[in-house]
């Protein structure tokens, strides 16, 4: 093989490999900079549709692949935190993010009086900015500019290096041959471009490589919008990969974007096919990078506005590809199946793994708060019928404080800023807390059970007492969960007022007690079961308060 040629395919392959680098670089310091405004964005997007579009195409800006989004968007819909409406939105979305770096890339078509906007011309000096930040700031913000920098500079060196090892050979015959066979033949051109899309897993690199190709002016109108119709439908096949082993709508969702990005493929295909043949002219001209980027964007925005209005049918189409067996519909036998499953493909995403991670401690918390409500009616209502409920319900809570706490050690390893590292560590101790509510739950539940069992009761002004402080107990609980979830000072201050509470009465309580106990007002060894319930009552609220407590640190 001539040297020259060996020196072009490696001068290929490592601009390709900085591109992605680059892209994968700008993609985490975009992440952690955004941090808890993308949390803020996810939590709006289940309400809201349309949102549902902006996080797709927000999630995608910053990751540049549109398949990774849909990756992530199958774990979310595994998850259960996006249903699968809500995730036709941000599928749609994901495909219109995925023209934002073909913009960029554009910028290398701008002719010489435009110069020093081409990313060829500056993209060395944003390198060495970068750099300067990274090695020189002190300032995490700065330090995190300084990330985005290179990975914007890396990005476009790249580009300039693929683009730079293919000029040599563009008047060879083997390109105009190749890109007119592609015109001619829309299927084949659409199967290279989902195939290299596949290979590299990111519609984006792949729309980059191509507009590389068209800075030459080898790449035919046709052969062009072929093949990036073929990128798009390869963007979907590494979140249909992903899908298996997941929930029957973790699959739907990666359907639907197949379907979604099928159907323009097909529609624009027999539209740029009939130009083909009406104007060979126009088809067979050649496009540069510029007007890919157009066609990437028209194609992705008129697609999105044509079936954004027929979500529901989407979603109804794929449950018709991917059925409910009978024997899946029953499966759900164990408590273990009913808990929510902690996907790992969110980690794509350092951001939402970590959100994913609050809302299933929030989901603990109403966990332990439901069984802690379940246990009181058990020992002051003498709802004996309800006591095999509190002992499965406790048993829910540790196999889910087991999940969470081996998915929140994976997301530790993740790509976090400090603020993010920070939370994850009170997420730890919050998990920790909340598991101890249930066991107090349980331990009251048990005290029930004696007094039932062993023909024992409190005396009326010993169940008022308890009514009392349980219920300020159980109030330092929900608001503990309440902060947790939306990080309000209101109900932070609140647990610490029934905290305070809950203290005042566990020690008048047991002084009342041990009075009516002197004076043979009340059985004895009711009087001991009264006292360790005392105890637990106030170990609930002590947990309460440290739940709230790690909400404010975060603050």
């Amino acid at each position: 093989m001539n040297i020259g040629y060996l020196e072009s395919i490696f001068s290929f392959l490592g601009g390709l490999g900085m591109f992605l680098y680059g892209m994968s670089i700008m993609g985490d310091g975009m992440q952690k900079s955004a941090g808890s405004k993308l949390n803020k964005f996810l939590r709006m997007v289940t309400d809201n549709r349309l949102l549902a579009v902006g996080l797709g195409a927000l999630i995608t800006a910053i990751l540049h692949s549109s398949g990774a989004t849909t990756v992530m968007v199958v774990g979310f819909v595994n998850a259960g935190i996006l249903n699968l409406t809500q995730a036709v939105g941000v599928i749609m979305g994901a495909n219109i993010g995925t023209t934002i770096t073909a913009w960029m890339v554009s910028l290398n078509s701008l002719g010489d009086a435009m110069k020093i906007l081409q990313p060829s011309f500056f993209a060395p000096l944003v390198v060495a900015i970068g750099a300067a930040f990274l090695m020189f700031s002190k300032k995490k913000k700065e330090s995190l500019a300084g990330e985005i920098c290179i990975g914007v500079g890396l990005l476009f060196v790249g580009l300039t290096f693929m683009s730079g090892s293919v000029a040599p050979y563009t008047d060879a015959p083997i390109f105009a041959k190749a890109f007119a066979v592609l015109g001619r033949n829309p299927i084949l051109g659409i199967l290279v471009g989902a195939l290299v899309t596949a290979i590299i897993q990111s519609s984006t690199a792949s729309v980059g490589i191509l507009q590389t190709l068209a800075m030459s002016g080898v790449v035919s109108a046709n052969a062009a919008i072929y093949i990036t119709l073929g990128q798009n439908i390869g963007s979907c096949l590494t979140a249909l990969l992903s899908s298996a082993g997941t929930s029957r709508n973790a699959k739907r969702a990666s359907v639907i974007h197949l379907t979604f990005n099928g159907f323009g493929a097909v529609v624009f295909g027999i539209g740029m096919y009939i130009i083909s043949m009406m104007r060979p002219d126009i088809a067979q001209s050649s496009i540069n990078s510029f007007q890919i980027s157009v066609f990437h964007t028209f194609f992705n925005v008129t697609n999105t506005l044509l079936l954004f209005p027929f979500a529901k049918q989407l979603v109804a189409f794929s449950g018709l590809i991917v059925r409910e067996t009978g024997e899946e519909e029953e499966k759900k036998e164990t408590k273990e199946d009913e808990l929510p499953v902690l996907d790992e493909r969110i980690f794509k995403s350092p951001t939402f793994a970590l959100e994913v991670g609050v809302m299933e401690v929030v989901h603990m918390g109403k966990m332990a708060l439901a069984n802690l409500k379940l246990a009181t009616s058990v020992l002051l209502e003498n709802k004996y019928e309800c006591l095999d409920e509190v002992f499965k319900n406790e048993t829910e809570i540790d196999i889910l404080n087991k999940k969470l706490t081996e998915y929140l050690i994976k997301v530790n390893n993740l790509s976090l800023n400090e603020k993010q590292k920070v939370q994850v560590s009170n997420l730890f101790y919050s998990i920790s807390d909340l598991e101890r509510v249930g066991d107090h739950a349980e331990n009251l539940a048990e005290a029930a059970q004696y007094l039932k069992e062993h023909g024992l009761a409190f005396s009326e002004t010993g169940i008022e007492d308890l009514k009392e402080i349980s219920s300020a107990a159980i109030g330092a609980v929900d608001h503990a969960v309440a902060a947790r979830q939306d990080g309000g000072m209101e109900d932070i201050r609140q647990v610490s007022k029934l905290e305070d509470r809950v203290d005042t009465l566990e020690e008048e309580m047991r002084d009342k007690h041990i009075e009516r106990l002197s004076k043979n007002e009340c059985n004895p060894s009711a009087g001991v079961v009264f006292l360790d319930i005392l105890s637990n009552l106030e170990r609930i609220s002590d947990h309460a308060y440290n739940v709230a407590g790690y909400v404010k640190d975060e603050l």
